[in-house]
């Protein structure tokens, strides 16, 4: 997921409790001042911006109302994205706020908002994105003033792409529940391969620890005992990464036939090898790659990015079905396709780091795919090349440096593994109470090395 919003504007003072003041011009820049402002607690905006959305539901008879190109759009709140709520200033705030509407698209909306916590009025409120999609995107300038760019014109790096080399801290933190009786956790730990250069800076976890090795796909994970005592303690694992742009590239696989198989949400099977060659067409008797590429194509355009309904899950049969859903969807649903017309095709995933700013929080995980033809490995990402059609091509063959992968595979099992069996995939913890999934507040954050 990569992330270009309106947050950027105030980013910078959510990192420390007194930053510069902001201050936002009429054409909808903001730059930075010299006084100094309280700092104000992120829980409080969310609740601010919550309490606005409700209100107006209430006047709205259930929904939040907003127009968008002539359209009366009748929203409900999905998500409030507190990694970039922003203080801009004395009684001046950012929020962004995904929003769904009746028709079942989603709208990333922007809001800019004056006033206290839990009494704030609205002053702006723009579209940014639809079903992931941006209208538009933002650019600093030398005067560390932003401004508003249309995706056309916009740059590799605004659209989240750091070609080369990127090098970063990533921090990776869990928050235990409460904890009523024994428990274990699964945690993927980052490793070093030949794109990445993964070093440990610090790990701070309660119980006792156990670092596994995973030995079909090659992942390794932290696994944790815990006991009562350890409720809302907080386990937090430190990387310092150096990541290069990945291409495709030759590597030495004798079992090409594991990455051709079934998974329990990804399968292969007679529905999923018509819908391929139906996507194929005529270059049934065209190389491997051309048929990848046909495959990749026709997802990009007959799906929908959007954080909508059952998604999440990777879901290859529901991807098909719905034609929406998140990274795991997009490339689930490229694994099976692949893999039913004999295209080997695996899955990663871990964070996409942004490229438009230098430190902050990251929304969440981000996935992707390879595929193996000519003798290679072509790194793919779908959901991406989805969002930027100006970018659907170089999507097609290379993966950004500014990412960090955790961990490979799907059905993964390990000993001792969780009670409920084979791990889907492995991005969040894996927390079992007594044998029963219990959920974690997960955290990503970053620091880039300037």
């Amino acid at each position: 997921m990569i992330n270009l919003r309106i947050l950027l504007l105030g980013l910078i003072l959510i990192v420390s409790s007194c930053q510069p003041d902001s201050k936002e011009k009429k054409d909808g820049r903001v730059s930075d001042g010299n006084k100094k402002i309280a700092k104000v607690d992120i829980a409080e905006i969310e609740a601010g911006i919550k309490t606005y959305i409700e209100n107006r539901e209430k006047e709205g008879e259930g929904y939040f109302h907003l127009s968008d190109s002539d359209h009366d759009l009748q929203l409900k709140l999905v998500r409030v994205h507190t990694e970039y709520l922003s203080n801009l200033g004395p009684g001046r705030f950012f929020a962004c706020v995904d929003l769904a509407d009746v028709s079942g698209d989603v709208y990333d909306v922007d809001f800019f908002m004056e006033g206290e916590p839990g009494n704030m009025t609205v002053t702006e409120t723009t579209v940014h994105k639809l079903n992931g999609k941006p209208n538009y995107t933002w650019k600093q300038q030398k005067d560390k003033t932003w401004y508003r760019v249309p995706v056309e014109g916009a740059s590799t790096d605004l659209l989240g792409v750091i070609e080369g080399q990127d090098e970063f801290e990533f921090s990776y933190r869990a928050k235990l529940p409460k904890i009523t009786e024994g428990a274990k956790m699964w945690i993927p730990m980052a490793k070093s391969d030949s794109f990445q250069t993964v070093n440990l800076v610090s790990l701070r976890a309660p119980g006792t620890r156990e670092i596994l090795e995973e030995k079909e796909n090659g992942n390794t994970i932290l696994y944790l005992e815990l006991e009562p005592g350890h409720s809302d303690e907080t386990v937090e694992i430190i990387y310092h990464v150096k990541r290069l742009e990945k291409g495709p590239y030759e590597e030495k696989e004798a079992f090409l036939d594991k990455y051709l198989g079934s998974n329990r949400l990804m399968p292969v099977d007679r529905r999923f090898r018509e819908i391929a060659l139906e996507a194929i067409g005529d270059k049934r008797k065209d190389s491997k790659l051309m048929q990848a590429r046909a495959i990749y194509d026709y997802i990009i355009d007959n799906m929908r990015y959007m954080k909508y309904g059952d998604y999440g899950k990777g879901d290859a049969v529901y991807a098909c079905d719905a034609k929406t859903g998140n990274c795991t969807e997009f490339h689930s649903l490229f694994i099976s396709l692949a893999r039913s017309v004999d295209i080997p095709a695996r899955f990663s995933i871990g964070a996409s780091i942004p490229s438009e700013r230098n430190e902050g929080g990251i929304d969440g995980y981000h996935c992707w795919a390879e595929f193996y033809a000519e003798g290679k490995w072509w790194p793919v990402d779908i959901s991406e090349g989805n969002k930027y059609t100006a970018l659907a091509t170089y999507y097609f063959g290379r993966h950004p440096a500014n990412r960090i992968e955790l961990s490979h595979g799907r059905d993964i099992e390990i000993v001792p593994g969780p009670e409920a069996g084979p791990i889907n995939f492995l991005v969040f913890p894996i927390l079992e109470v007594g044998g029963k999934p219990a959920i974690v507040e997960t955290t990503f954050s970053f620091t880039r090395n300037s």
